[in-house]
């Protein structure tokens, strides 16, 4: 072996090689998640001008496997105001609260049953909707969404307290049957004469940084480019 082969640090390049692996990968993945951002805030830019559409028709398209998040719909839900419901954990605004979870009949065959977000309550307040046996239909408009999927930090839920939308598990927990995979986002009320009720509206806010993260990942992979040149091109004259 040569003194040249003997000098040549293969540790720190086999760590070098690692790092730079990590770092790539990390830049690619926010491009990626920024393709996806891009794509989000835009479907949701359209949506904010766009009417709503009839429940019916967009349920017979989620069926069929289409792409409907971010669909505004409206539709009739029998008994929505006095419709047992779940209680989902939640924030909104900093304050900690619930998110009512409650159950409306499809108009379409496609599924037995649509999960409807009907809104934001406060832990400060005690009181609920009443629940009754009562069809009189509710008339109401929101977006459908797809369920974020829980995490390892995720809690377990309990019947008193959700803490992931399980479509499954909570369509088993209100008694329905064949639930629509997207939960609908109410952007109007289902209980108007109780203020107490927030209806959640698409988030317009979004932050999106992926751009940034992206340049600061291969930056990084560039400036260890830089050093391990610099200390290979030392070791060299020495």
């Amino acid at each position: 072996m040569t003194t040249e082969a003997r000098r040549f640090p293969v540790g720190l390049t086999l760590t070098v090689v690692i790092a730079l692996v990590i770092l790539l990968a990390l830049g690619t993945w926010q491009v990626q998640r920024l393709a996806w951002k891009e794509d989000l805030l835009a479907r949701i830019a359209a949506l904010e001008a766009a009417p709503p559409q009839p429940a019916g028709p967009v349920i017979e398209r989620m069926s069929r496997g289409e792409d409907v998040g971010f669909t505004r719909i409206s539709i009739a839900c029998p008994g929505l105001a006095s419709a047992p419901y779940l209680e989902l954990y939640s924030l909104r605004g900093g304050q900690v609260g619930t998110r009512l979870i409650s159950a409306c009949r499809s108009p379409s065959p496609a599924y037995g049953a649509l999960l409807v977000d009907r809104g934001f309550v406060a832990d400060t307040i005690s009181a609920r909707p009443p629940v009754a046996a009562d069809a009189t239909p509710t008339q109401i408009v929101g977006v459908l969404r797809a369920p974020d999927p829980a995490n390892a930090f995720s809690p377990p839920n309990r019947p008193a307290r959700w803490f992931t939308r399980d479509v499954a598990a909570m369509a088993a927990a209100l008694k329905v049957r064949g639930p629509a995979p997207m939960f609908l986002m109410a952007e109007t009320s289902s209980n108007p004469e109780w203020k107490a009720l927030v209806p959640a509206p698409v988030p317009a806010d979004i932050p999106n940084n992926h751009l940034g993260y992206a340049i600061t990942w291969y930056g990084l992979a560039a400036a260890l480019l830089g050093v391990y040149a610099a200390m290979l091109s030392r070791k060299r004259k020495t």
